[in-house]
């Protein structure tokens, strides 16, 4: 027989796992609900920070002789009006009774019976909070006997592991935001990058490398990626990798990955500061791609610095990132002479002395990230 030490265990690694799971801990539900044999379960978890049009986030988990059974919405249970959430007293576990209203009696039998008809007569309620970034409740619930003293004294042994996990899905979630800004503008910039260990292989690609590059699984045993190039171009690949994660050299390196589609990557030495206790890649390659598409705002965001019309402010940013006034012309339907007004008009209005000043007005400006 499983001693209750034991149960816990069986808890505590999909508490852990679980982090990386969508929508979290489901697995951790699935055992909760088999160890103490509770009919469904739910996991309600509100972010400190989430907009207010943000709905918090819900796990339901059903066992296995429900299945067959109705499913039921949270909302269902909610719109029964029991004690507020939010007034729960953190990590004390309630009784389905204790949730109820009693201060009059017909409200009470109203509660009841919405509950009976959603098969709840047994419930254990569980409230974690976390320094106030998030807050998370666990519902237990059964339909024809009360949970066992065992069921709750396990519930409330995973408090503490529970707790953080939470925090740590509340830094993950904030790492994961940052990641996702950062690569979304250099996406918007046509920048890539990917971080290299001394001998080539990748360690991490952000998604538009992702999206660009191809990739061959590590030869054996160990893990890790290779890109997938001429042989050529992968020996030149590991040669700077090499040379540059020695320390004897910071001098920048140009890799032409696809010469046919003028696919190039700068290498230069990592100079990234992320703790002692994490993988430090050796070295950092920076791709640009070309022949991207004109961000949406850009042109509202020239209009608005310089006073350019949207065709004008079109055309400008077209030529600085590499149109021609003809072909930036072409691509708005201008004639060859309209554009060229145009072009005037935007030298005019922006002060910028001729087509090189032009671009760096505009590249330095944050209209390739609108």
């Amino acid at each position: 027989m499983t001693s209750f030490s034991g149960y816990q265990r069986e808890l505590s690694l999909p508490l852990i796992s679980g982090i990386q799971e969508d929508p979290p801990w489901t697995t951790f539900m699935r055992c909760l609900v088999e160890q103490t044999y509770a009919r469904r379960a739910f996991l309600v978890m509100t972010l400190a920070n989430a907009m207010p049009s943000q709905e918090p986030a819900v796990v339901h988990v059903t066992s296995t002789r429900a299945l067959s059974e109705p499913p039921i919405d949270f909302q269902q249970i909610a719109a029964v009006n029991l004690s507020p959430y939010g007034l729960m007293r953190p990590e004390r576990i309630y009784a389905l009774e204790e949730m109820l209203d009693h201060s009059a009696a017909a409200h009470h039998d109203r509660q009841r019976e919405a509950l009976n008809a959603l098969g709840i007569n047994f419930g254990r309620w569980l409230r974690i909070s976390v320094n106030g970034f998030a807050d998370a409740w666990v519902l237990l619930v059964r339909e024809r006997e009360d949970f066992s003293a065992f069921a709750s004294s396990l519930l409330s042994s995973i408090i503490p592991h529970f707790k953080a996990a939470i925090q740590t899905y509340v830094t993950l979630s904030e790492l994961r935001l940052s990641s996702a800004m950062a690569n979304r503008q250099l996406e918007r910039i046509g920048v890539g990058q990917l971080a290299f260990d001394s001998s080539g292989r990748v360690i991490a690609a952000d998604p538009l490398s992702e999206s660009f590059l191809s990739f061959l699984p590590e030869p054996g045993t160990r893990a890790g990626r290779r890109l997938q190039v001429r042989a050529d171009v992968a020996q030149a690949l590991a040669t700077a990798c090499a040379e540059l994660s020695n320390g004897t050299s910071d001098v920048r390196r140009l890799i032409r990955l696809d010469t046919k589609h003028g696919l190039n990557m700068l290498l230069r030495p990592s100079d990234l500061d992320l703790g002692k206790f994490v993988l430090h890649p050796s070295v950092i390659g920076t791709l640009k791609i070309g022949d991207r598409d004109l961000p949406v705002g850009a042109a509202k965001l020239l209009s608005d610095l310089y006073g350019l019309s949207y065709n004008e402010a079109s055309l400008a940013f077209g030529l600085a990132t590499g149109e021609s006034i003809s072909a930036a012309g072409r691509r708005l339907h201008l004639t060859p002479e309209t554009a060229r007004i145009y072009s005037k008009r935007v030298y005019a209005k922006t002060g910028a002395n001729g087509q090189a000043d032009l671009v760096r007005l505009i590249l330095v400006s944050l209209a390739p990230f609108a």
